[in-house]
């Protein structure tokens, strides 16, 4: 999204017009969720995707007539198995799209949302996308101002209202109202797009083994801190590819730091002196993931101190230990290959199995709510 983003603020700023496509919803086995989108410059120039290449020629040509003049459509592909293959939806999944031309005219508060994106301030837009509204008018909201107009003073309230609330827990998809904002009305579809800071990875042990999960956590989309009490091992320059190092005790700064259900944390000193105050303080947490190396035996005796330090069952439960998914991982490569699929896994609620050993959908809805 970030190179859509920066396509459309460059042609807005050249006074060009682009076509902007983006997943509003999506259903079955569909490649890409909603929020997926892409541009299409006057040049002819395709930037992002939709769907991993399986309808792109096909939006790539409404883009391009809406452009022309053609008013925002909302399309649906791949109504059914059989007729997906009429625009390379081989998945047999659905996706409606959402087709705009942008320009300084029909979205004077892009750049001001780029801006935000780009920086990670949290900012979600909310666009008309079916109905009896002004199809394509879109409304820009940050926590503490709002930009833009969906048509009418009652409507933008009721969705600036909601639109915080699903910014909050990151979340993006369609809502329903009346003309005039009505909730308990559903004739006019809004598509709220939101867009929170990135999740964030607590790697605990600068070890080598930290470096190549570090890069893997930054791949990945995740703001990565690597934290050790031992300053000759915590710099920068052996984690170039982390945003934060910092040198403290791993349990004072995990008290120090806000952990959301997205935070996944990640232990990798196996050391009773760092890993047992670091782990009772990190089983409080809302965090969606923790993962604590070391060997079974370790594991053992890392459980049986903190049972003496009162934690109990469900607390312990929590920790994934040996971290990792059953692959074969040997080198700190391979391992973070290892940890990142477990950490993929328990965010979808997947087996972590061979797809090929397994039945129903590939793609599956997230277990909480998701910044997409």
């Amino acid at each position: 999204m970030h190179e859509v983003m920066r396509e459309l603020v460059s042609a807005i700023g050249d006074g060009q017009r682009t076509g902007l496509v983006t997943v509003v919803s999506t259903f079955k086995s569909a490649p890409r969720p909603p929020g997926a989108s892409m541009a299409v410059t006057r040049d002819g120039e395709a930037v992002g995707s939709v769907s991993g290449g399986c309808i792109e020629g096909a939006v790539y040509e409404l883009a391009q007539e809406v452009m022309d003049g053609r008013p925002p459509v909302l399309q649906r592909y791949g109504v059914s198995d059989d007729d997906a293959f009429a625009v390379g939806l081989t998945c047999g999944g659905i996706i409606d799209v959402f087709v705009e031309a942008v320009d300084a005219a029909s979205f004077p508060s892009l750049p001001d949302l780029a801006s935000s994106v780009e920086s990670s301030d949290p900012v979600a837009v909310a666009t008309v996308v079916r109905g009896p509204g002004t199809v394509g008018a879109h409304l820009v909201i940050w926590p503490d101002r709002v930009a833009g107009t969906l048509g009418g003073q009652r409507l933008d309230d009721a969705v600036t209202d909601d639109a915080r609330g699903m910014l909050e827990q990151g979340m993006t998809g369609i809502r329903r109202y009346g003309a005039d904002g009505e909730r308990r009305l559903d004739e006019l579809e809004v598509f709220v797009q939101s867009f929170a800071p990135r999740p964030r990875m607590l790697v605990f042990g600068a070890i080598d083994f930290a470096a190549a999960l570090v890069r893997i956590g930054r791949f990945l989309g995740y703001h990565v801190t690597v934290c050790d009490a031992r300053p000759v091992f915590a710099t920068p320059r052996r984690f170039p590819d982390a945003d934060d190092v910092v040198v403290q005790w791993p349990h004072d700064y995990l008290a120090a730091t806000e952990v959301d259900p997205r935070t996944v944390i990640c232990v990798l000193t196996h050391d009773p002196k760092f890993d047992v105050p670091l782990l009772e303080a990190a089983v409080r947490t809302p965090a969606a993931y923790i993962g604590v190396m070391g060997s079974r035996r370790t594991h053992d005796d890392r459980v049986s101190r903190l049972r003496e330090r009162g934690l109990g069952d469900d607390e312990l439960s929590r920790l994934s230990s040996p971290l990792g998914l059953d692959i074969g991982a040997r080198t700190p490569e391979e391992t973070a290959v290892s940890i990142a699929a477990e950490i993929i896994a328990a965010r979808w609620g997947a087996s972590g199995q061979r797809l090929s050993d397994t039945t129903g959908p590939i793609h599956r809805e997230p277990l909480a709510a998701d910044v997409r």
